[in-house]
């Protein structure tokens, strides 16, 4: 069996919030029963050490959350967990799960027309970060540098952040080191640009270039569906499912066969691979 170094899993497809960066999936929306989340785990044993809560939707959203943590906790599975941390308030019963490797907080969602928080929202953060730092890594994510309103929106969290924490680094508005910068024991600041998210409706990015997805990661939808990466917000790259077929036999299907051999020679041969905008980063 090949191995990843993460797979995905999307807990849900529900969020709290609707921000336009983000785009909306035509799936309906549910929560992934405690049963399909156990039989995913026992199905990718030996898969991936790394299992991310991740894909669409907000996983704090989730009311087994706690209960799937200690799950992972008996597989032997870390969990990287991405929220846009306007429940993190009501979720301190996480802090200390065993299983809980790192949480990425997306701050770019507070800046987001329509979503405004007050001034307790970044506190509510900090007190999270507070409680949890010296057992989980954390990073706080800033996603949206595009322009100069986002930029100068950007800069008021980030002075925030650095009157909380004081860094020794200097934290600017511009795109960070993929890890991002070290602003205190455990906790990391992450910068990048807004990107596209692969759309069938969009114009084509060409076919050139490279992708990770089916190589260090895969992704599983709410209802089981298998896809090659975390950006395929409707499952239009179904390979099965997970819950009829074992993961084997689905990420050696000839269609997952189709796009790890196109990759490896530098071409997208899925028409959604040459829609997405992400993928350019790795030319």
């Amino acid at each position: 069996m090949k191995k990843f170094k993460r797979v995905y899993i999307e807990i849900t497809n529900n969020c709290n919030l609707s921000c336009g960066f983000c785009p909306k999936t035509k799936r309906g929306h549910e929560f992934m029963n405690a049963g399909l989340f156990r039989h995913i785990l026992e199905n990718i044993k030996g898969v991936s050490e790394f299992v991310y809560f991740h894909v669409m939707g907000e996983p704090l959203m989730h009311p087994q959350l706690g209960d799937f943590l200690d799950m992972c906790g008996e597989y032997g599975y870390k969990v990287n967990l991405t929220t846009n941390g306007t429940l993190i308030g009501k979720s301190h019963h996480i802090i200390g799960k065993p299983a809980l490797r790192q949480v990425n907080i997306s701050l770019h969602s507070n800046n987001d027309p329509g979503n405004k928080y007050s001034g307790a929202y970044l506190d509510g953060i900090f007190d999270f970060v507070d409680a949890s730092k010296d057992k989980t890594l954390i990073c706080l994510r800033l996603w949206n540098l595009s322009d100069a309103k986002s930029n100068e929106e950007n800069m008021a969290v980030i002075d925030k952040i650095s009157a909380k924490y004081a860094p020794d680094a200097v934290i600017g508005d511009k795109p960070t080191h993929v890890r991002g910068i070290q602003i205190a024991k455990n906790i990391f600041i992450n910068q990048s640009r807004v990107f596209e998210w692969p759309d069938l409706s969009r114009e084509d990015a060409g076919e050139d270039g490279f992708c990770y997805g089916l190589r260090e990661q895969i992704g599983i939808l709410v209802d089981g569906t298998v896809v090659p990466c975390c950006l395929d917000k409707d499952g239009d790259l179904n390979l099965g499912n997970i819950r009829t077929d074992s993961l084997e036999n689905i990420i050696n299907s000839p269609r997952a066969r189709a796009i790890y051999d196109g990759f490896s020679g530098k071409k997208a041969v899925e028409p959604l691979c040459k829609k997405c905008g992400y993928r350019t980063r790795f030319k």
